[in-house]
């Protein structure tokens, strides 16, 4: 089907002529229309993946890939665990913690809080928060000096800073002669951190281990374990191979159970943007067959002069064929190289676009992703060209199956 004198004819139909600057013009705006959508697409996906990542990170950076943890909120002798935890090559570093929901009061100002205990030599195994810091220093978290380290946000909603004081008051009870009261207790504000989360920076606060556990009286119990593993993809097999070494006797979970429903939201919000964008493509992809009717028809004298010759119905087809795909692959190598040059470069372009009207697409006092992360993955920069190349491929069926069934009679007749 396609031989030399078919792709010839394919290739110079693709050159316009006085009289059909038209249908040249509905040709470039095929080509255009699948480079925009290419292009669009690898560079969504991009800032998808990108946003993903980040979000993974921060998310992550202050949660644990696995943790074990007590069926009744406790895990007794907590140390024992250090020898299982050794032997596993897939686990790089282990904290314990205490975790529960707080009140703390400064002054008028009072806010719900997630107080969690943690020693600072081991904090920094499984943790990118001592890293975070704003102000201060973690290892003033020191036990019975009863320091405390605020979010950002946090330590902003209750008006202190450095030094201050903050009444941490807890769900449970103390019986007194002037009657029942909630257990409470002063600290000291040591640090500040900033995760760039609201979900943290608003709504957690550090102390020592040793004053928590005497806050909730737990003695020498934690509420667990938390493990950072080797590769974070890893956590779901690990969790499946502890819980059976542990034999039931305490609760393994990992982060894919914690936040599945948030990472879930986010891969289909992926998959609906595709498609949407894919759309794009696919308008461009009709356009083709638009043009190529219109090639049809005002190429119907030449094709029954090539069909008289000899040429059969069959090469017709592929003439119209390779004319349809060189337009589906210039708009997708154009879209390609258009969106990965994009892609890769967005980090760049969107603060210059920025600085040159004086606006913010992110501002950084609303999104706490205040920049536009990108990461290329070349998969679906595949996946995305392989769609564009097909569809633009079926685009040209339908106008080839017409070109062959042009009769030479009843078009010469016309001449």
């Amino acid at each position: 089907m396609f031989r030399p004198l078919v792709l010839f004819i394919g290739i110079r139909y693709t050159r316009a002529r006085r009289r059909t600057r038209f249908i040249s013009f509905i040709t470039l705006t095929s080509v255009l229309g699948i480079a925009l959508g290419v292009t669009a697409l690898i560079t969504v996906l991009s800032v998808m993946n990108g946003f993903e990542t980040e979000l993974r990170e921060r998310i992550l950076g202050m949660t644990s890939h696995a943790s074990i943890s007590g069926w009744n909120g406790r895990l007794d002798d907590w140390r024992s665990f250090d020898k299982l935890l050794e032997k596993e090559k897939r686990v790089t570093g282990w904290a314990p913690y205490i975790e529960g929901q707080v009140m703390l009061s400064a002054g008028r100002r009072v806010s719900g809080s997630l107080l969690k205990g943690v020693l600072p030599d081991f904090e920094s195994r499984v943790s990118e928060v001592t890293e975070k810091l704003v102000v201060g220093d973690f290892l003033r978290l020191v036990s019975g000096d009863y320091g405390i380290i605020l979010g950002a946000e946090l330590a902003s909603h209750l008006g202190v800073s450095m030094g201050d004081k903050v009444t941490v008051i807890t769900p449970q009870i103390t019986s007194t002669p002037a009657g029942i009261l909630p257990r409470l207790r002063r600290f000291t504000v040591v640090g500040v951190f900033k995760i760039g989360m609201y979900e943290y920076d608003r709504n957690l606060a550090l102390v020592h281990l040793g004053d928590a556990a005497r806050l909730y009286r737990l003695g020498d119990s934690v509420s667990g374990l938390r493990l950072k593993l080797t590769d974070l993809f890893e956590a779901p097999q690990l969790t499946a191979d502890l819980s059976q070494a542990l034999y039931g006797n305490a609760r393994v979970t990992d982060w894919t159970q914690v936040h599945s429903n948030f990472f879930r939201a986010i891969r289909t919000e992926k998959r609906v943007m595709f498609v949407i964008l894919l759309l794009i493509v696919a308008v461009a992809a009709f356009n083709i067959v638009s043009t190529l009717v219109m090639v049809v028809t005002d190429k119907k004298g030449d094709i029954a002069i090539l069909m008289t010759q000899g040429m059969t119905p069959g090469s017709v087809m592929g003439i119209f064929m390779i004319l349809g795909t060189i337009i589906g692959v210039v708009g997708t190598v154009l879209g390609t190289v258009g969106g990965v040059l994009l892609a890769l470069n967005v980090e760049t372009i969107v603060p210059a676009i920025e600085r040159v009207f004086g606006a913010h697409f992110l501002p950084a006092d609303v999104y706490y992703i205040s920049e536009l992360p990108s990461k290329l993955v070349w998969t679906d920069v595949y996946q995305i060209t392989s769609i564009a190349f097909l569809l633009a491929l079926l685009a040209t069926v339908y106008p080839a199956i017409q070109a062959a069934r042009v009769k030479p009679a009843e078009e010469l007749r016309h001449e």
